[in-house]
């Protein structure tokens, strides 16, 4: 039974490696994989980027009104009908950032269509609430795992502070894409509320 596989971890985790070893371990047996991701995260355009510099273009990106199922039926499709060869696994990066019914929709993959889903993310925001696709993969995906990383202190990091302009904010929209004045960091819970003054939680 093919499954849904969600991992995670805080900023700075290596998850793209990590998702782009993942392809290349596929492809290297010869084996055909769609990477996708969602079309709010702009960074890189219609690329993966690593930290260590690594890239691959994506094979397509979902908004949020788009069916994650039915797009990737279609380029399934498109896949075999231009290689030959079926579809072995669908990557998806910044998983977070879907929303559950979108979620649901890799499931079905997994179940209905036979084929293996492996969703990259974090779990939280830079106030530490839940993403939607985060929250829905920690309930649905067959398989959880921490991809770790280290805050500043040397301790595990858990949390992403968010700076702008090199300053830390608590507030202001959920998402925020890396880039010229925005940037996160990965820190420990400590760190965390010496940041933030002690707050932890979102304002209500």
């Amino acid at each position: 039974m093919a499954k849904l596989y969600f991992r995670y971890g805080a900023m700075n985790s290596g998850k793209t490696t990590a998702l782009l070893q993942a392809a290349y371990n596929y492809e290297e047996r010869g084996q055909r994989v769609l990477v996708a991701k969602p079309a709010v995260d702009t960074k890189g355009d219609r690329h993966i980027v690593s930290r260590l510099g690594v890239s691959r273009e994506v094979d397509f990106t979902v908004t949020a009104d788009d069916s994650f199922r039915d797009r990737f039926i279609e380029h399934s499709h498109l896949a075999s009908a231009n290689t030959g060869q079926d579809v072995s696994c669908l990557i998806v990066d910044e998983a977070q950032f879907l929303t559950a019914a979108q979620i649901d929709d890799l499931l079905r993959i997994a179940l209905l269509d036979g084929i293996p889903v492996l969703a990259y993310g974090i779990r939280t925001d830079f106030q530490t609430a839940a993403f939607p696709g985060s929250r829905r993969l920690l309930e649905v995906a067959h398989s959880l795992e921490e991809l770790k990383t280290i805050c500043r202190c040397g301790s595990k990091a858990m949390f992403n502070g968010r700076k702008v302009d090199g300053r830390y904010v608590f507030d202001g929209d959920q998402v925020a894409i890396d880039g010229v004045r925005v940037e996160y960091e990965s820190l420990c819970g400590k760190c965390y509320l010496r940041e933030s003054g002690g707050v932890l939680t979102p304002a209500a």
